[in-house]
């Protein structure tokens, strides 16, 4: 069975060809120029094959082949929209195209990215069949439709190591994913050294375990991310969820609150980018995370900033952009900053609206919401919560006025810190399932999640900067936690950037059945979901 995620959109099969035998054992040969593709993708299939893997001298005359060549014979054309996560003009061609014969698979692309998305296809087709078992004769074809197609991720509040990192990154590009966004700072932590700024992370300096990335563990991330063609993307969120960096400068002045806020809800003061020693200690790290970014982008925030007044948030935001340039990258910011005014080299992240909050118009419907019930949300904060999120319901049109593009992260279906819903839910899993997952979210089964449509929206295609998923990270304990809520959803939310609209649900369920044999091997926990039928 192909059970590659995101699916091929072109397939034949050849059945009147031998099958190849998935056994092996595999040897990888490529063109000269795809030294360096062949190289990751050996390391992507080492912990899959073992010994099944041979070495590059290893004669061809033993074991199957995956042939990596720069050929673009029958490589289709596709129309590939959005922003290029490398800053390139125009997106790369990730076109590619495979064949599976008995004596191997060969992939082709006229590009070296095209050529790796190609052999990630191939290691799909090898990982999700069981080793005594036959790959079809076949011919696969395909491209992606968005060009930026990422996952984030929230070191700030549970801190994930370089290694587990690394072990994101392979699984995000093994399901072509292209950007890794990291949420670095928040209220909780701050988990990046910065040179300028050693008050930042100096406090953990003696800790046994420390929770921070260094300089050369910010390079390292980088560099291994780079050789699977995913682009990191740094988050150093401001003006708000600024109390990590309060704590390290706690000089700095409160930025101006409106009136009648203060007492009656708890908020950490927001920065006011108007203030001079405030203005000076931002750039300095702004200065610094630019200066350790090889990617072009690096995303400022922007969201949730309570407690500031429209015109310090207006002209904080401003100058966020203003330093972001001003240093050489070019600035994202969440949906929020479009209240910032906008324009057309502007990215916003597009999350929310009241409606996608989903939250109850009167007491009797909180009544019926126990998840909700559970926190100790009153109507009282519910209605603060509908006052103060009711500006999100035009900032799309902000940002289209303004020339900008989206990047489309929905808070109703890719973000995946939401809880998976009881009726799903396996015995041997309920615990966990509880505890999982941002209370507030109404729970929901994997079918939600991959019934995402990026069209749903309206937003014209040529506006649409990508697609990106998000995990925060307030419930999370560990590494464990937080690939159970990544998978299986995250290869819906894959095939949706990648192809550009829904996978058919009952068809793609039995495909993501198949991967829970990758997942495992990789020593990657998951959700066990009762509406797929796992293999």
């Amino acid at each position: 069975m192909n059970a590659v995620i995101p699916n091929p959109a072109k397939r034949a099969a050849d059945g009147g060809a031998a099958a190849l035998p998935a056994a092996g054992p595999w040897r990888i040969r490529a063109d000269r120029g795809l030294a360096p593709v062949a190289d990751t993708v050996r390391a992507l299939l080492a912990p899959h094959l073992g010994e099944r893997l041979l070495p590059d001298d290893a004669s061809p005359a033993h074991g199957s082949e995956i042939v990596l060549t720069l050929d673009a014979a029958d490589v289709p054309l596709g129309r590939t929209v959005g922003v290029a996560p490398t800053g390139a003009a125009e997106p790369a061609d990730e076109a590619y195209g495979l064949t599976v014969t008995a004596e191997g698979i060969t992939c082709r692309s006229r590009t070296p990215q095209g050529v790796f998305r190609a052999a990630t296809t191939a290691a799909q087709l090898l990982l999700t069949t069981p080793p005594d078992g036959l790959l079809d004769a076949q011919e696969l074809s395909d491209a992606p439709r968005y060009a930026w197609r990422g996952l984030m991720i929230d070191p700030a509040r549970c801190f994930v190591t370089p290694d587990d990192v690394r072990r994101v990154i392979d699984v995000a590009a093994l399901y072509k994913l292209n950007v890794l966004h990291l949420h670095l700072t928040d209220n909780e932590g701050w988990r990046m050294e910065l040179p300028s700024t050693p008050s930042l992370t100096g406090h953990q300096d003696a800790a046994e375990e420390r929770h921070f990335y260094t300089v050369d563990e910010y390079r390292e991330l980088q560099t291994y991310a780079a050789q699977r063609h995913v682009t990191i993307v740094p988050e150093i969120d401001l003006p708000g969820h600024c109390a990590a960096l309060r704590t390290a400068l706690p000089e700095l002045p409160p930025a101006p609150a409106p009136d009648g806020l203060a007492g009656r809800f708890p908020f950490v003061p927001p920065l006011d980018l108007t203030d001079a020693d405030t203005h000076a200690a931002v750039a300095a790290v702004l200065a610094d995370v630019c200066a350790l970014t090889e990617g072009p982008f690096v995303h400022i925030g922007g969201d949730e900033a309570i407690g500031i007044t429209d015109e310090c948030f207006v002209a904080s935001v401003r100058e966020l952009r203003n330093l972001v340039r001003k240093f050489g990258k070019r600035p994202v910011a969440w949906q929020e900053s479009a209240r910032a005014g906008i324009g057309p080299e502007d990215i916003a992240q597009f999350w929310v609206d009241v409606p996608m909050m989903d939250l109850p118009d009167t007491a009797e419907e909180l009544a019926g919401r126990p998840e909700l019930v559970a926190t100790g949300l009153t109507m009282e904060v519910v209605g603060a919560l509908k006052t103060f999120f009711a500006p999100s319901d035009h900032d799309v049109e902000r940002i289209l006025a303004g020339g900008a593009r989206l990047l489309l992260s929905p808070q109703s279906h890719l973000y995946l810190d939401r809880r998976y819903a009881p009726e799903v839910t396996p015995a041997a899993q309920a615990k966990d399932a509880a505890r999982l997952g941002f209370p507030h979210y109404r729970p929901r089964s994997v079918e939600h999640t991959a019934s995402w449509d990026p069209a749903s929206h309206g937003i014209p295609d040529e506006r649409i900067a990508g697609v990106e998923a998000t995990l925060f990270g307030e419930t999370l304990r560990g590494p464990d936690d937080l690939t159970t809520l990544l998978l299986p959803r995250l290869g819906s939310v894959a095939e949706a950037a990648w192809s550009g609209r829904a996978p058919e649900w009952s068809e793609y369920r039995t495909r993501i059945a198949q991967h829970a044999r990758l997942w495992r091997a990789r020593g990657l926990a998951h959700f066990a979901a009762q509406d797929v039928p796992w293999q």
